[in-house]
This record gives structure tokens, sequence and C-alpha cells, in this order.
């Protein structure tokens, strides 16, 4: 939508003809575009502090006012007052509102310690009137970004605070899951040496007493043994999670060379039930529909490239 410049001129322009007339009404104009140019500095050079901002600018405004010499001001802020050197409340003045997020947070006021003859407001003119709502728009808008950046500055650091607190955690974390695996690994070799060492030659010496059935007995608990601390019950559990305790059992007892009748017999099942057992096995190890020996398969290194 097209503006109405008319909208946008805040002052009229002055219909003066009298040459004194014009060159004091020009001075006037001039003071007001230096208190403007003079309140940017300002906010340049105090962009971070809204109270220092403040401070200097209240006694920066007075020489903008037709009378500086008799002219003090007051900014009222949240709930902090700044006012001029020579400041002083008076029946004189000419107020505007200072605006936050679309709420009043305060005002800037202009007093004349002196009588003045009347002018457009009271003794100000409707040109101090657009000046005086053109700061108080101006403290408005820097407030606003100061309090913006303040945010940002707290919200980074916050941030900050939680990145360097997840850095130690994860370091800590790392440690622990080291000293565990660590373990793991100590534990591990404790079992393996304890099986070799003790178990294993008890089972050799137990093998030698038994008449021939029996040692399959042997056999097999050796075997199961050794898959303890070889890479294959590892592996296997690892690569087909949803084998149960009993398909994993059943797995070892296949790969040790059992038939269906033995492993059967040694559990205390029919062979039909170990047939379903290894059909569920086949199925899980995705080798059902394949032309593939499952004892074969079991013995060799295949399943855990596939799985």
């Amino acid at each position: 939508m097209k503006e109405n410049i008319n909208q946008l001129w805040r002052i009229p322009f002055n219909t003066e003809t009298e040459p004194s007339k014009i060159e004091i009404a020009l001075r006037e104009r001039i003071k007001e575009l230096n208190c403007l140019y003079g309140i940017t500095q300002l906010a340049e050079r105090y962009s971070n502090s809204i109270d220092e901002l403040l401070q200097n600018l209240v006694n920066f405004l007075p020489h903008s006012w037709q009378y500086p010499d008799i002219t003090c001001s007051r900014i009222m802020f949240n709930d902090k007052i700044y006012i001029s050197d020579n400041f002083k409340i008076t029946k004189w003045r000419q107020m505007s509102r200072i605006m936050l997020y679309n709420e009043a947070i305060g005002d800037v006021t202009m007093f004349y310690l002196e009588e003045r003859s009347p002018e457009d407001e009271g003794p100000f003119l409707k040109e101090e009137r657009a000046l005086l709502d053109a700061i108080a728009e101006r403290i408005g808008a820097v407030a606003t970004r100061i309090s913006y950046e303040q945010e940002l500055i707290e919200t980074n650091k916050q941030l900050n605070v939680e990145q360097k607190a997840l850095q130690e955690t994860n370091t800590v974390l790392r440690s622990v899951l080291a000293r565990i695996e660590e373990e793991k690994k100590s534990i591990y070799m404790d079992v393996q040496m304890n099986i070799d060492k003790i178990v294993i030659p008890i089972l050799n010496a137990l093998s030698l007493e038994l008449q021939r059935p029996q040692r399959k007995y042997i056999e097999i608990l050796r075997t199961n043994l050794e898959e303890i601390i070889s890479p294959f019950a590892r592996q296997l559990s690892k690569n087909a999670l949803s084998l149960t305790p009993t398909e994993l059992n059943i797995c070892n007892m296949i790969r040790s060379g059992m038939r269906t009748k033995e492993i059967a017999q040694m559990r205390g099942v029919s062979s039909a039930t170990i047939n379903r057992h290894r059909e569920n096995i086949r199925k899980k190890l995705k080798i059902q529909a394949k032309d593939i020996n499952l004892t074969t398969y079991l013995q060799s290194d295949i399943w855990i490239e596939k799985n």
C-alpha cells in the first residue's frame, strides 16, 4: 500500500516570509537535526548500556530547545530517573512516553525554568513536540535492541555452560565405558583361564574313567565350555538376537555334529520337537528358503557375514 506523503510530515512547512523569522526558524531546525544526530551518535557509543546512554542524553537534550539556558530535562525509564544538571520541576513542561514492547515504561519530559510567551503547546513549539516524540521513540527502539542483545548474550552464556557440562559428561561416560570394557575383558580372561586350566583337565580325566556311551556327554559338555570362550557363542548371540536360550543350546549341539535323534534323547523330547526348533532356527538365521545344510552353516563363518 502506498503511503500518504502528507502524513509523514510531522512538522508543517514554515510559511514565514520575514527574513529575521526565517533565520530563527532555520536555527531551530538545525538544533533539532543536531539533536537527532547526537542521539544516534550516543546510541552507537553506548550500544550495550541503556543506563549510560540515558545519563548522557539527559544533559544533551536541553540544547535543542528554543531557550536552552532555562531548559532542563528528566528521563524516567523503568524504575530509574535521570535528570539534567540544572533540573527543577516547574509548571512549564512538555512530556512524551517511552514505549517498550508496546508498553509504556517511562517518559521524557522537558521543563522551562522561567515563564515564556505562549506558543503552540504552552511555551513550547509544535516542532519541539515532534522532536520530543521522536526522541522518546528512539529511546524505546534502542532499549528494545539492547534488551534483545542482552537476552541473546545470556542465552549464549547458558548454552556455553550447558555445552561444557555435556562435554564433561561425555568425557566421564567414555571413561566409564572404557572401564566397563576393560572389566569385561578381565572377566572373560578369568573365565577362559579357569576353563582351560581347571575344568577341561577335570573333564579329560573324567572321560578316561567312563564307558564309551557316557563319554559322549563329556564331549558335549567340553564342547559347550569351549564355545563359551570361543567367538561362536558371542557372535551368534550378537547376530541372531531373536534366538531363544533353548535354540542357542540346540545350535551348539548341531554344530557339534549331533543328529536330531541324539539331541532329542539328550533333551528328553521327541524328534518332531527338535525338527520344529531346527525350522525356527533356520527362519531366524534367514536361511529357511535356501538349500543350505544347517550343520555346515553353523560350522562355517557364512552366517557371520550374512547376519
